[in-house]
């Protein structure tokens, strides 16, 4: 599904990125995908793929 329409970025592209570059924020996200943030619209959604990723991983160590 696509999260970013300026962009183009789908939801697998955003968690890809994320996870590959150990992304924590948004801005993270777009310069790992050789983009930037251009109208915002996406920002909210960006978070939420961005923290169900990390909350696994934040997990495991407890």
């Amino acid at each position: 599904m696509y999260v970013c329409l300026c962009n183009a970025l789908t939801d697998r592209q955003v968690k890809a990125a994320a996870e590959a570059s150990n992304a924590t924020r948004p801005s993270e996200v777009y310069a790992a995908c050789g983009c930037r943030a251009q109208c915002g619209n996406c920002i909210k959604k960006l978070l939420q793929l961005i923290r169900t990723d990390e909350a696994p991983a934040s997990l495991q160590g407890a």
